[in-house]
């Protein structure tokens, strides 16, 4: 029977994944709060959760969700363009706009709807769209469904990308620079300055996929307002799925390109709206980012505090990297760890490249002292000193 023979297809995958120490489950898990979590029947304390400044469980958040759900209902009913565009997403997009400084904002389902809807939205077949190497799947998904010419730039080079323009700007109509604001697995910076000044040089659009740094840099703001001053982006994308707990992904720009979006982003207009809950608690959620100073510099705070201990170089972000290389070893690090009550899953291909499989640490304003600096205790006690994967440059 043709079901026999695609259940053949799927077992022979997942032996294959098995055999290599790439097989993944998932895991029921209970997060009391922002730090601890239940799983498996054994209280840990997490270290690898994005809820960056613990508002997944801040009561203002929560109690923007609970009046939602009451004024409102469960869901939104339809698409944004029927019915589902309930007049909280106008409050968010006006606040997001405000804190990122542009004059309009899109609210998308997630960050990789986000990603595959605008550059179909704004590149097409004759165009051209860069990404850096190291760019989230997302960007690649976006790119393909835009069926433009999509060529990569090495990671952080902006003389690379300034050499790559030189040779294949005219050759295109539209063309796009894709770069994350932070990179989610090892953690560093992109340099947004000089990304910008190449662009517009070449007469190209920079978009900025901040998902690990709005919320927790430059004041909340994101990487970019780590500069001084800060560089022009006309695209700028977050999530509000990390930093601001909740869900769901924004783009931040001029208002024609916002108008635009609403209109032919598909992954917006062919979808239905976020619930009203959801909105609301990012509502929530961005006011905290707006207005304490203290819970969005606690991360990197902790993550700083973190590396000082280990013996690590200093991180620019909440995202620490310790770079392991075998599949199999950082499956036992990990466990190794887990055993000391922490919970810090490894990263493993296809997500980083073969060889460079790590245990990947995040740090967010509700750790404690305490916890932090037990942490970094069990980490110095996986590793003796002619084994130590840090001496690889993790």
């Amino acid at each position: 029977m043709s079901n026999e023979s695609l259940d053949r297809f799927a077992n022979a995958k997942l032996d294959r994944l098995t055999a290599h120490g790439l097989r993944r489950s998932v895991v029921d898990t209970q997060r009391t709060d922002a730090v601890h979590i239940r799983r498996a029947g054994r209280d840990l304390i997490s270290f690898c959760c994005n809820d960056y400044l613990g508002l997944t469980h801040h009561a203002a958040v929560k109690a923007a969700a609970a009046e939602a759900v009451d004024a409102y209902g469960a869901g939104a009913g339809a698409s944004r363009l029927i019915t589902g565009n309930h007049d909280l997403y106008g409050v968010l997009e006006s606040k997001l706009a405000t804190l990122k400084g542009t004059e309009a904002a899109c609210v998308f389902g997630s960050g990789y709807m986000a990603n595959s809807g605008i550059l179909p939205a704004l590149a097409g077949p004759g165009d051209l769209i860069v990404i850096d190497e190291l760019g989230h799947a997302s960007m690649h998904m976006g790119a393909r469904a835009a069926r433009a010419e999509i060529r990569t730039f090495r990671h952080n080079d902006a003389d690379d990308l300034a050499s790559l323009l030189a040779e294949n700007r005219e050759k295109f109509g539209t063309c796009l620079v894709v770069t994350e604001g932070v990179f989610s697995m090892d953690g560093d910076r992109a340099p947004l300055d000089r990304l910008a000044a190449v662009t517009a040089d070449h007469d190209a659009w920079l978009m900025v996929d901040d998902a690990h740094g709005f919320g927790v840099l430059g004041g909340g703001r994101g990487s970019a307002w780590e500069f001084d001053p800060h560089p022009e982006i006309p695209l700028q994308m977050g999530t509000l799925s990390k930093a601001a707990g909740v869900y769901g992904a924004f783009l931040c720009a001029s208002a024609p390109v916002i108008e635009l979006m609403k209109n032919r982003a598909r992954s917006l207009v062919y979808t239905t709206g976020l619930p009203p809950a959801v909105i609301a608690s990012c509502i929530a959620a961005v006011d905290i980012i707006a207005t304490d100073a203290d819970r969005v510099a606690r991360p990197l705070h902790n993550a700083k505090t973190f590396c000082d201990a280990v013996g690590l170089p200093e991180p620019g972000s909440p995202i620490v990297p310790l770079v392991i290389g075998a599949e199999q070893a950082t499956l036992e690090a990990s466990a190794a760890l887990e055993d000391a009550g922490f919970l810090v899953t490894p990263i493993r291909p296809p997500t980083v490249p073969a060889g460079t499989s790590r245990l990947r640490f995040t740090f967010t304003a509700e750790h404690t002292q305490a916890q932090v600096a037990a942490l970094a205790a069990a980490v110095n006690g996986l590793f003796l000193p002619e084994t130590d994967a840090r001496a690889a440059g993790a």
